[in-house]
């Protein structure tokens, strides 16, 4: 047996993931669609394998040279797409003189190709075709004695077709002789070569598959639906060993400032996380690579954060530990006492510590997300841009200009940048991202994470307006972090201090800048009620500076 694999195409119903790379290299479950198809097609017996391309043809001209297949794969490339007819006919050197099975290269299945070769060599048909029961796919009308009686939509046809409704799965098994109704050089379709095929008084058989797993992933939302789906049991195997999976709820969770959807997962009375970072639409590092690698990384060590169970960084998909519903927001609120509040947060900046220390060995540069540290440049362009723009400018309407703060700003990034005790910086250490489970803290959103001040992090839990701490208790913990790091190591307790200053301040500005684009821009206005918290800090920490410095964004602050 010979096959024909369809890999070409212009890849617009997957746009923009199509635009980096071709559908056939969309990887499922870890690997290509391609390769998986054609190891289907291998086990199946097939010999050699024709594949057609287009759209980003020498990616998959590559893709297959750099592997080592135990059959011949060849490519034809179609300078000119010819459609799944024309593409069939440009094949007719390859095909030779025997039935020849061609497939589409976007599709899943556990269709047993084998079996479907073996039902088309036994009947004296020109053609078979794989149909099944798919109602969103269901346009081919097929006879009780399961031949195909013709295609919703395609002529020739004449009056009402007989026979149910049931949809191809882009898997077929020709005779040499249909491609003598497949016009050459042009573009056409397989449809209609088939419909012609009928109205010439031919007859095409249908391999019923009714029982059978397919899918066809030429659209984002089908891709990412049979990732999730495939991808799922997988985890629950993998996390709790022995279970059954045969029913997987999903619910979907609230999100907070991300773009990223979240899930519960639960099966019998197991649960797992599920974060989709959506489809990848760069090459490069994307946030997902960040997220996956850094969680990784501070799980080995040992840092209180969940455990990645499976992932997919084409997809987008994460499967993580369920580490509950209750955030330290919610357990400081409900807090009985003081004490009890002050004494979670001496529990939170001991972890964070470790974590600053921890994180830090071994940490890859390259996992990091935007910039590899928390440097000059990233605290102008993200942290007081950022305010400008989005906060006095976008959320206010002030009409402020960043040049005017310039050499403010410069200088509160130098001396935030020379005054940090460096490690792991969290970067967004605050109390919606630290959840409560079986008396534990966990640390979650570490995607932002880079080297980095720990003083950062610490003005992050402090600074938080989600739960607005009084400044004595501010103090305390400030002075308790000190101590905690004195029994361990030796610094410039003064020189930390400043740093911590400095940090608060540009911790403040991001926050607002955050606050005004996910309110305007995102359109969560939820996060407005927070601002005047979020305000109020800031005043309190450009009024710790003395009194010749930052002047002009104190004129600004006051007036806010």
């Amino acid at each position: 047996m010979k096959a024909l694999i369809l890999a070409a195409g212009f890849g617009t119903r997957l746009k923009p993931y199509t635009d980096h790379t071709p559908k056939a290299l969309f990887p499922f479950r870890g690997r290509p669609l391609l390769d998986r198809i054609i190891d289907d097609l291998k086990r199946a017996g097939c010999r050699e394998i024709l594949v057609n391309t287009h759209h980003l043809g020498n990616r998959i001209k590559r893709h297959i040279t750099e592997q080592r297949y135990d059959i011949p794969v060849r490519i034809r490339h179609e300078p000119r797409i010819l459609g799944t007819g024309g593409a069939i006919k440009n094949a007719g050197d390859f095909i030779g003189d025997q039935p020849f099975m061609v497939i589409n290269s976007d599709i899943v299945t556990d269709i047993d190709l084998a079996s479907v070769y073996r039902f088309h060599t036994r009947h004296s048909h020109p053609a078979t075709l794989v149909l099944l029961d798919h109602p969103a796919f269901n346009t081919v009308r097929v006879t009780g004695d399961h031949f195909i009686a013709g295609f919703d939509g395609v002529v020739p046809q004449t009056g009402k077709l007989p026979g149910r409704k049931l949809a191809f799965t882009g898997i077929q098994v020709l005779n040499p002789s249909c491609l003598d109704f497949i016009p050459s050089g042009t573009f056409s379709s397989s449809i209609t070569a088939y419909a012609k095929m009928i109205a010439s008084g031919l007859k095409i058989k249908a391999y019923m598959a009714d029982s059978c797993h397919w899918k066809d992933i030429g659209m984002p939302e089908r891709y990412k639906s049979a990732v999730i789906e495939a991808m799922a049991a997988a985890a629950f195997k993998k996390a709790f060993p022995g279970m059954s999976t045969e029913k997987i709820t999903r619910s979907r969770l609230k999100g907070d400032g991300s773009d990223r959807k979240w899930y519960r997962l639960s099966a019998e009375d197991r649960s797992l996380i599920l974060v989709d970072h959506g489809i990848r639409e760069k090459l490069s590092t994307c946030e997902i690579d960040a997220f996956v690698g850094i969680g990784r990384h501070l799980f080995s060590k040992g840092v209180p954060v969940p455990e990645i169970i499976l992932h997919d960084t084409f997809s987008g998909v994460v499967f993580l530990e369920d580490l509950g519903t209750v955030h330290f927001q919610d357990f400081i609120h409900s807090a009985p006492n003081p004490g009890f509040m002050v004494s979670g947060y001496e529990r939170v900046i001991d972890e964070m510590i470790r974590m600053s220390a921890a994180g830090a060995e071994g940490f890859d540069p390259a996992w990091a997300y935007q910039t590899p540290r928390y440097d000059k440049d990233f605290i102008l362009d993200y942290e007081c841009r950022y305010f400008v723009d989005s906060f006095l400018n976008g959320y206010l309407g002030i009409g402020a200009h960043f040049e005017d703060f310039a050499d403010e700003f410069t200088t509160l990034a130098d001396r935030a940048v020379s005054c940090s005790l460096d490690g792991f910086m969290h970067r967004d250490f605050q109390s919606r991202n630290i959840m409560v489970k079986n008396r534990r803290f966990y640390f979650i959103d570490f995607q932002g994470g880079r080297t980095g001040p720990l003083q950062y992090d610490l003005a992050s839990l402090l600074l938080d307006p989600y739960v607005a701490l009084p400044p004595d208790i501010r103090t305390h913990l400030l002075d308790y972090c000190v101590k905690k790091l004195q029994s361990t190591q030796r610094f410039d307790k003064d020189k930390f201090l400043t740093g911590f200053q400095c940090c608060a301040l540009t911790r403040n500005l991001q926050i607002l800048g955050a606050f005004g684009y996910l309110s305007r821009v995102k359109g969560k206005t939820g996060f407005e009620k927070y601002i005047p918290a979020a305000l109020k800090s800031l005043k309190q920490q450009v009024s710790v500076f003395d009194t010749g410095e930052f002047q002009l964004l104190k004129k600004i602050v006051d007036k806010l």
